[in-house]
């Protein structure tokens, strides 16, 4: 079998690559500074690992398995129109990073962390302006929109520091989507983690965050379409939310004239939640148990449903 892989590796990695792919024909191709000679290898290819460029899986005759490095499908959705190609994404590899991501961002902001790390970088000395307004954790209301594995872990690290947690799903949870309007307005805290899809699509529209608390925290690290960034940023400048992390934009890389750079009380994470050190290790055991399962017929797992959208 001839496969491509379309990920920025290091040595180690490559070396554990190969391992798992023994006696196959494998072209490694940088995603940085693809070439000629990679299009053409992307085209003979039979299976592919990593996020390769969406029109050269239009123009390709030969593949029939592809193995995303990522959870979320942006640019793929074409795909649902090849049923002849298979495609798996990475569903709960980065449970723990996203969710960490979540809790590190919830708590600058609880802690001043954003505006003490601007002041040190500007000598300014304003520990009794910040003092009053730090706040904590414990009793604090948490709204996680999602239920899947990242929804789960972050309800599991904040429950410790004294939360209340509730979840929101589209038929599991403490709740589900319909009851949303209710509970917005009782919550401290509301984080999404929801996929991007037409059902997902602005669910935190300008209605919704009108409906928030008054200085209440908003974050992003599901889809960028999942909010409506106008409307987040009037809410911002106006003062009504407290603050916000987005780890997703609807618009990436987010142009240097986009006004979220420039928005109040806004930590922009830069889609980089799910990263972590062993990321590519962890994509290729993932591919590693995939390619065993590819070859004796046995269903993949982390297998698309294009009806769903997940």
């Amino acid at each position: 079998m001839s496969i491509y892989v379309h990920l920025a590796l290091a040595e180690p990695d490559i070396a554990a690559l190969h391992a798992a792919t023994p006696g196959e024909q494998v072209h490694i191709a940088h995603p940085g500074s693809l070439t000629v000679h990679d299009r053409d290898a992307f085209a003979a290819a039979e299976i592919a690992l990593g996020n390769c460029p969406p029109d050269w899986i239009d123009a390709s005759t030969t593949l029939r398995w592809l193995q995303l490095a990522s959870t979320g499908l942006d640019g793929y959705g074409h795909l649902a129109r090849r049923p002849e190609v298979r495609c798996t994404n990475l569903p709960g590899t980065f449970a723990n990073p996203v969710a960490q991501t979540c809790l590190a961002g919830i708590l600058a902001h609880y802690r001043g962390l954003d505006r003490l790390a601007a002041w040190q970088r500007s000598a300014l000395w304003n520990r009794d302006a910040l003092r009053p307004q730090l706040r904590t954790l414990t009793g604090q209301r948490a709204l996680i929109l999602g239920t899947g594995s990242i929804g789960r872990r972050l309800a599991e690290l904040l429950t410790p520091f004294g939360c209340e947690v509730m979840t929101v799903g589209r038929h599991s949870g403490d709740i589900t989507i319909n009851d949303l309007d209710r509970v917005l307005p009782d919550a401290d805290i509301v984080c999404a983690v929801l996929p991007g899809t037409d059902q997902t699509r602005h669910l935190l529209d300008r209605r919704r965050l009108s409906l928030m608390k008054t200085g209440a925290l908003l974050l992003n690290a599901g889809r960028g379409s999942l909010i409506d960034e106008d409307a987040l940023i009037d809410a911002l400048r106006a003062g009504r939310l407290g603050g916000a992390v987005l780890d997703v934009t609807a618009q990436e890389p987010l142009p240097p004239d986009n006004p979220l750079w420039k928005c109040p009380n806004l930590l922009l994470t830069q889609h980089t939640a799910g990263g972590s050190a062993d990321e590519n290790r962890t994509t290729i055991t993932v591919f590693a148990d995939n390619l065993r399962r590819y070859r004796t017929g046995t269903p993949l797992r982390g297998l698309v449903d294009w009806q769903r959208g997940y």
